[in-house]
């Protein structure tokens, strides 16, 4: 076994899952932490509010590298926890950065495409581009970034705090809820059972690319390979972007789910209309981000095709 360990927080979630095992496939000793779903063994259970726990943590551990997961991430839920969402996404993320920069472990930090305002026209942003979120969530994630950067360059290891920003993601899920896409396999089960003239409504305004969870730890990995092995991290960029190129509205995923699965998607009405201006979260055009700072380090930025691993995935393989 390696002597390098990775500590990922937010381990047993969608996309911690992925990044402990592509991390244990490169013969990595990982560490997650965990809290609802920690079993105090591979995933500790640490309140990441908790400077002490984080500190201890670190301690007991002494990781090489952090990769930060850990997160508010559901637009509506942040709206309804403001207060939470932004001890979890921003002081949380400070006070782990400053622990970690202390100690010169490189963290990568996963941050949202919403960070940016999504206008029509605007993209792809590169990661120098101007900010602005749309909604608090974004915002979070956004403040989430700066502090990183702000406690590394603070520390004088500014090479050392990296964001990695992702799109909506997609792929191996506990519970379809764990996902704005998986989730849209129910909306397809559920117009089979609508009563004539009571449509569903999905959103057919807003451009997604859906990105799976594995390409994306996939890369976290590719990553920490490249600014580890590099004499002067502070060469290297500290903000990278990753993203698919498939581009759907939320509308068109159920589309492809009804062709895979052979179900019809008539009970499921196109919302071309964009944002209601009553609502409490306002969701972005389009936010497609430029993976060519990944490209010009030469890490691969290909992803499995949506069709494909929803097929395999619901074992759909009609003709």
């Amino acid at each position: 076994m390696s002597g390098k360990t990775v500590l990922v927080t937010g381990a047993t979630g969608l996309l911690g899952r992925q990044i402990v095992a592509a991390f244990e496939r490169n013969n990595w000793n990982v560490k997650g932490t965990g809290f609802s779903r920690a079993d105090g063994i591979s995933v500790l259970k640490v309140d990441l509010c908790d400077p002490a726990a984080v500190e201890k943590t670190l301690e007991d551990v002494k990781p090489q590298v952090i990769v930060h997961c850990a997160a508010n991430r559901f637009p509506d839920k942040v709206d309804k926890d403001p207060n939470g969402t932004r001890a979890l996404n921003i002081d949380a993320s400070r006070s782990l950065s400053r622990l970690a920069a202390a100690r010169s472990i490189l963290t990568i930090a996963l941050s949202t495409d919403y960070v940016f305002s999504g206008k029509p026209n605007e993209a792809p942003y590169e990661p120098d581009a101007p900010t602005g979120p749309t909604n608090l969530y974004g915002k979070t994630k956004l403040d989430g970034e700066k502090v990183l950067l702000e406690e590394y360059q603070q520390a004088g290891r500014g090479g050392l705090g990296v964001v990695l920003r992702v799109p909506v993601l997609y792929g191996d899920a506990e519970t379809p809820e764990e996902s704005a896409v998986n989730i849209l396999m129910n909306s397809v089960w559920k117009a089979q059972t609508q009563p004539d003239g009571s449509e569903i409504k999905m959103d057919h305004w807003s451009i997604r690319y859906p990105t799976n969870t594995e390409d994306v730890a996939r890369v976290c990995h590719d990553i920490v390979d490249k600014y580890l092995s590099t004499e002067n991290p502070d060469s290297l960029p500290r903000i990278l972007q990753f993203s698919s190129e498939d581009r759907l509205t939320k509308y068109e995923i159920c589309q492809t789910f009804g062709e895979i699965m052979g179900l019809s998607i008539a009970g499921i009405e196109p919302n071309t209309q964009g944002n209601d201006p009553n609502a409490s979260v306002h969701r972005p055009y389009d936010c497609h981000l430029s993976t060519r700072a990944l490209r010009d380090l030469g890490i691969d930025v290909s992803t499995q095709d949506f069709k494909a691993w929803w097929r395999w995935q619901v074992r759909a393989f009609r003709k």
